[in-house]
């Protein structure tokens, strides 16, 4: 539960800071239910840790191996990797 606390903390503090940002600089309006945005951040940054640690560090641990092997963890992130990078395909941010 920490790390998810953790996570969320820090996808916001990169979505406020550097997606919005990135955004602005390609001329899209940070505003709406930028929370979406928030989320796919968040998970982003799980998912990425996560396949560091599988890799790198506990390549044997089995509660890594079952989220890796999950659908949902691959299906949350391919919805937060849409959630992120649709706003540069529509030019606009749709949530």
């Amino acid at each position: 539960m920490f790390k998810t606390l953790v996570f969320l903390v820090i996808g916001f503090t990169v979505t406020d800071n550097v997606l919005r940002t990135i955004y602005e600089n390609f001329g899209i309006i940070y505003s709406g239910n930028v929370w979406v945005n928030w989320f796919g951040v968040s998970y982003l940054l799980f998912f990425l840790y996560t396949i560091i640690r599988v890799i790198f560090i506990n390549k044997n641990h089995n509660l890594l191996k079952k989220r890796i092997a999950s659908i949902i963890f691959w299906l949350l992130f391919i919805g937060s990797v849409y959630a992120v990078f649709i706003p540069f395909v529509k030019g606009e941010n749709p949530f």
